[in-house]
Protein backbone atom coordinates (compact mmCIF):
# COMPACT_ATOMS: atom_id res chain seq x y z
CA UNK A 1 0.00 0.00 0.00
CA UNK A 2 1.14 3.38 -1.23
CA UNK A 3 2.54 6.45 1.66
CA UNK A 4 -0.63 8.41 1.16
CA UNK A 5 0.88 12.31 0.94
CA UNK A 6 -1.13 15.07 3.08
CA UNK A 7 -1.49 16.85 -0.11
CA UNK A 8 -3.11 14.40 -1.88
CA UNK A 9 -5.11 13.71 1.18
CA UNK A 10 -6.28 17.38 1.49
CA UNK A 11 -6.64 17.62 -2.09
CA UNK A 12 -9.05 13.94 -2.18
CA UNK A 13 -11.01 15.90 0.41
CA UNK A 14 -11.80 19.42 -0.79
CA UNK A 15 -12.67 17.14 -3.91
CA UNK A 16 -15.44 15.04 -1.60
CA UNK A 17 -16.39 17.76 0.11
CA UNK A 18 -17.03 20.43 -2.94
CA UNK A 19 -19.29 17.87 -4.84
CA UNK A 20 -22.91 18.86 -4.79
CA UNK A 21 -24.37 16.12 -3.09
CA UNK A 22 -22.28 17.16 -0.02
CA UNK A 23 -23.54 20.24 -0.41
CA UNK A 24 -26.63 19.45 -0.66
CA UNK A 25 -26.59 17.13 2.31
CA UNK A 26 -25.00 20.06 4.71
CA UNK A 27 -27.92 21.93 3.71
CA UNK A 28 -30.62 19.65 4.34
CA UNK A 29 -28.90 19.14 8.07
CA UNK A 30 -29.11 22.52 8.98
CA UNK A 31 -32.83 22.78 8.05
CA UNK A 32 -33.49 19.50 9.29
CA UNK A 33 -32.12 20.72 12.81
CA UNK A 34 -34.38 24.58 12.61
CA UNK A 35 -37.24 22.07 11.65
CA UNK A 36 -37.09 19.95 14.73
CA UNK A 37 -36.93 22.30 17.12
CA UNK A 38 -40.17 24.03 15.42
CA UNK A 39 -41.45 20.23 16.12
CA UNK A 40 -39.98 20.04 19.43
CA UNK A 41 -41.68 23.93 20.25
CA UNK A 42 -44.90 23.07 18.85
CA UNK A 43 -44.72 19.44 20.75
CA UNK A 44 -44.05 20.77 23.80
CA UNK A 45 -45.41 24.18 24.24
CA UNK A 46 -48.90 23.38 22.08
CA UNK A 47 -49.91 19.70 21.36
CA UNK A 48 -48.92 17.95 24.66
CA UNK A 49 -50.57 21.17 26.92
CA UNK A 50 -54.01 20.36 24.56
CA UNK A 51 -53.47 16.63 25.31
CA UNK A 52 -53.09 17.06 29.16
CA UNK A 53 -55.53 19.29 29.15
CA UNK A 54 -57.90 16.51 26.92
CA UNK A 55 -57.33 13.71 29.58
CA UNK A 56 -57.31 15.50 32.56
CA UNK A 57 -55.35 18.53 33.13
CA UNK A 58 -52.21 16.23 33.14
CA UNK A 59 -48.44 18.00 32.44
CA UNK A 60 -46.34 15.37 30.90
CA UNK A 61 -43.55 17.52 32.35
CA UNK A 62 -43.99 16.46 35.33
CA UNK A 63 -44.77 12.69 34.66
CA UNK A 64 -42.20 10.75 36.72
CA UNK A 65 -41.24 7.74 38.65
CA UNK A 66 -38.64 8.80 41.49
CA UNK A 67 -37.25 5.09 42.98
CA UNK A 68 -35.56 6.17 46.25
CA UNK A 69 -31.66 5.14 46.54
CA UNK A 70 -31.19 1.99 48.53
CA UNK A 71 -27.77 2.32 49.81
CA UNK A 72 -29.03 5.79 51.97
CA UNK A 73 -27.70 8.10 50.14
CA UNK A 74 -29.61 11.52 49.39
CA UNK A 75 -29.71 11.06 45.44
CA UNK A 76 -32.49 8.85 43.76
CA UNK A 77 -33.02 7.77 39.82
CA UNK A 78 -35.29 9.69 38.42
CA UNK A 79 -37.53 8.10 35.26
CA UNK A 80 -39.17 10.91 33.39
CA UNK A 81 -41.43 8.75 31.53
CA UNK A 82 -43.25 12.38 30.47
CA UNK A 83 -40.23 13.32 28.74
CA UNK A 84 -40.45 10.17 26.91
CA UNK A 85 -43.91 10.78 25.78
CA UNK A 86 -42.78 14.21 24.68
CA UNK A 87 -40.19 12.56 22.27
CA UNK A 88 -42.71 10.11 20.87
CA UNK A 89 -45.14 12.41 19.57
CA UNK A 90 -42.12 14.40 18.44
CA UNK A 91 -40.63 11.73 16.89
CA UNK A 92 -44.60 11.12 15.21
CA UNK A 93 -44.82 14.58 13.94
CA UNK A 94 -41.66 14.89 12.26
CA UNK A 95 -42.24 11.22 10.36
CA UNK A 96 -45.71 13.12 9.04
CA UNK A 97 -44.75 15.86 8.07
CA UNK A 98 -41.78 14.14 6.07
CA UNK A 99 -44.59 11.77 5.27
CA UNK A 100 -46.57 14.31 3.91
CA UNK A 101 -43.43 15.89 1.88
CA UNK A 102 -42.81 12.95 0.41
CA UNK A 103 -45.89 12.22 -0.85
CA UNK A 104 -46.19 15.60 -2.37
CA UNK A 105 -42.51 15.43 -3.81
CA UNK A 106 -43.36 12.47 -5.67
CA UNK A 107 -47.15 13.65 -6.63
CA UNK A 108 -45.00 15.96 -8.49
CA UNK A 109 -42.20 14.29 -10.17
CA UNK A 110 -45.34 11.88 -11.74
CA UNK A 111 -47.01 14.70 -12.95
CA UNK A 112 -43.81 16.14 -14.44
CA UNK A 113 -42.81 12.90 -15.71
CA UNK A 114 -46.69 12.56 -17.50
CA UNK A 115 -46.50 16.01 -19.18
CA UNK A 116 -42.58 15.01 -20.43
CA UNK A 117 -44.27 11.84 -21.78
CA UNK A 118 -46.89 13.94 -23.53
CA UNK A 119 -44.58 16.39 -25.10
CA UNK A 120 -42.44 13.35 -26.34
CA UNK A 121 -45.53 11.68 -27.45
CA UNK A 122 -46.12 15.20 -29.45
CA UNK A 123 -42.76 14.99 -31.10
CA UNK A 124 -43.21 11.54 -31.89
CA UNK A 125 -46.29 12.12 -33.73
CA UNK A 126 -44.88 14.92 -35.61
CA UNK A 127 -42.11 13.13 -36.42
CA UNK A 128 -44.05 10.20 -38.12
CA UNK A 129 -46.34 12.92 -39.54
CA UNK A 130 -43.32 14.32 -41.11
CA UNK A 131 -41.73 10.68 -42.38
CA UNK A 132 -44.97 9.90 -43.86
CA UNK A 133 -44.95 12.91 -45.54
CA UNK A 134 -41.53 12.35 -46.65
CA UNK A 135 -42.42 8.85 -47.60
CA UNK A 136 -45.48 9.77 -49.61
CA UNK A 137 -43.42 12.41 -51.51
CA UNK A 138 -40.81 9.84 -52.15
CA UNK A 139 -43.08 7.52 -53.49
CA UNK A 140 -44.73 10.34 -56.18
CA UNK A 141 -41.30 10.89 -57.09
CA UNK A 142 -40.70 7.24 -57.42
CA UNK A 143 -43.91 6.77 -59.66
CA UNK A 144 -42.91 9.77 -61.57
CA UNK A 145 -39.81 8.54 -62.79
CA UNK A 146 -41.34 5.03 -63.34
CA UNK A 147 -43.70 6.28 -65.93
CA UNK A 148 -40.72 8.35 -67.21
Amino acid sequence: MGKITESSFVKEFKEFVSRGSVMDLAVGMVIGAAFSAIVTSAVNDIIMPMVGLLIGGVNFSDLRIVIPNIFGGNTAAVIAYGNFIQQVVNFLVIALALFVAIRLINKFNEKAKKLAKKEDDKKQAAEDKKEDETVKLLKEIRDSLKKK
